[in-house]
């Protein structure tokens, strides 16, 4: 079971992983704590020795708040050492870009970030917010580093709006299966664009379950994986 795991132990360089679903009952992600395990289990075959999970905090639907988060981390590390998984999990957010998002940062109040105060967050698929430029901004003020999570994933998203954000500071987080055709060609394509341009600045599996693992894996063979992995990512410092 699992085979493909074992083509990939040693070939992945990449020991932190940025973005992911791991802590149950909080969002889309894992189930519960099993499945949790098994999932972590199993991207620790693939290399990774270090997580930083970040759950959705969305406000109409994912209420989630640093407490609760930090509440169900100390649960699973608990369950970790349980079954003796050498592993690091780190605690951050993918938060979602809405009203309550801007007056929340506006408002000062704290939010969850990670290494040297990176902020991800995710946006609307479909249309740029128009937002999207001051809420940067203020982010930039504030003394946060913005993380856009998977910029590939957009429907509105080209690549001359990745080079305008990116140029203006924005770091960029492509997520590991959109080497392959996980979610379709035109992710892939900007995907690797973004690599050859040397705009990504952290790789992150965004792995919501089980289900993720073996395309995760076959990400790992592809190209523009390995070519991101020769580029100076910031996972390394994390």
């Amino acid at each position: 079971m699992f085979s493909f795991l074992k083509k990939n132990t040693t070939q992945n360089p990449l020991r932190v992983d940025l973005h992911s679903h791991l802590l149950p009952g909080l969002d889309d992600g894992v189930a519960d704590f099993d499945e949790a395990i098994r999932v972590i289990r199993q991207l620790h075959d693939l290399g990774y020795q270090k997580f930083i999970t970040t759950p959705h905090i969305k406000s109409d639907r994912y209420h989630n708040t640093p407490e609760g988060i930090e509440k169900k981390w100390t649960e699973l590390k608990t369950v970790l050492d349980q079954h003796h998984l050498p592993v690091q999990i780190e605690i951050a957010a993918e938060y979602y870009l809405d009203t309550w998002l801007i007056n929340h940062v506006n408002d000062h109040k704290p939010v969850m970030t990670f290494g040297n105060n990176y902020f991800l967050f995710e946006m609307n698929y479909m249309s740029e917010p128009y937002q999207l430029n001051d809420f940067i901004f203020k982010l930039f003020t504030l003394g946060y580093k913005p993380v856009l999570a998977h910029p590939e994933r957009y429907l509105f998203m080209t690549l001359q709006k990745a080079e305008d954000l990116f140029s203006r500071g924005v770091l960029l987080q492509v997520n590991t299966m959109s080497f392959t055709d996980y979610y379709n060609k035109t992710v892939r394509r900007l995907a690797q664009q973004i690599v050859d341009n040397r705009w990504i600045s952290f790789l992150g599996s965004d792995c919501h379950s089980e289900k993720h693992i073996e395309p995760i894996a076959d990400a790992m063979k592809t190209r523009h994986f390995k070519k991101a992995l020769e580029l100076p990512l910031l996972n390394y410092q994390l």
